[in-house]
C-alpha cells in the first residue's frame, strides 16, 4: 500500500501535498490515537482545525 502511494506522488507535483498526523483522544477508552492523512499544502490548517 505505501508502494502506490509513494509512487502516485512521484509525479512532479510533491511540493503541493503535505502528510499531516494529528492527535485524536478516544471518548470511550480516553486513550490517544493518530489519524495521518495526505492533503493539499493549502489545507493542511483546516485539517487540524476540524
Amino acid at each position: 500500500m505505501a508502494k502506490k502511494v509513494v509512487a502516485t506522488l512521484k509525479t512532479g507535483q510533491t511540493r503541493l501535498y503535505t502528510k499531516v498526523i494529528k492527535t485524536v483522544k478516544s471518548e470511550k477508552t480516553g486513550a490517544y490515537c493518530f489519524k495521518e492523512r495526505i492533503v493539499p499544502a493549502d489545507e493542511a490548517q483546516n485539517f487540524f482545525k476540524k
